[in-house]
């Protein structure tokens, strides 16, 4: 009886292994994790547009220097579109992802806005409407993300919002 028990129950496992595989081989590809950075070359343009947008709509500008291969960025990027963060991203910045590659790329746009990539990423410039630099992280205060709440980039999002005529500087939704 022991000797029967124990084929019976050895082939389980077997079967569920086989089934599991098939399952995994017939599952449809997917990234766990989405690009957020587009191709590198594609930052310039990128930049001009948002600079355009923002004088429009009097909004600052967010750079976002990372790459798809940070998962700081990843989470960062997470935290931008939390639901106490993306009502004021929306109503006062726009973002623009620039893909630093492997360190490698997109360099002069950094040091056009004195971000010191080599302490880290992600690494945020704002500018202002007219593309003057407001704000740029200088000691890689957001490199490790993972480590940090959502509400770190609702006080940084508070803190760098355009002041509209008639609003107070601490007022969320002005």
């Amino acid at each position: 009886m022991r000797r029967f028990l124990s084929r019976k129950f050895m082939r389980f496992p077997l079967t569920v292994l086989v089934f599991l595989g098939m399952a995994i081989n017939q599952a449809p590809a997917f990234s766990a994790t989405p690009d957020i950075y587009p191709a590198p070359e594609q930052a310039k343009l990128d930049l001009a547009a948002a600079l355009k947008s923002a004088a429009a709509g009097h909004k600052r500008v967010i750079l976002d220097f990372g790459g798809n291969w940070c998962g700081d960025c990843h989470v960062l990027d997470i935290y931008f579109h939390d639901p106490a963060n993306k009502p004021i991203l929306d109503a006062n910045y726009v973002l623009v992802h620039i893909n630093i590659g492997h360190m490698d790329e997109n360099q002069s746009i950094a040091e056009r806005y004195q971000v010191p990539l080599a302490k880290g990423v992600p690494a945020l410039a704002v500018l202002d409407e007219h593309g003057k630099l407001m704000y740029s992280q200088k000691s890689g205060e957001f490199e490790a993300m993972r480590r940090m709440e959502s509400s770190a980039v609702t006080s940084f999002l508070i803190q760098w919002k355009p002041v509209k005529p008639g609003c107070s500087a601490v007022q969320v939704n002005c």
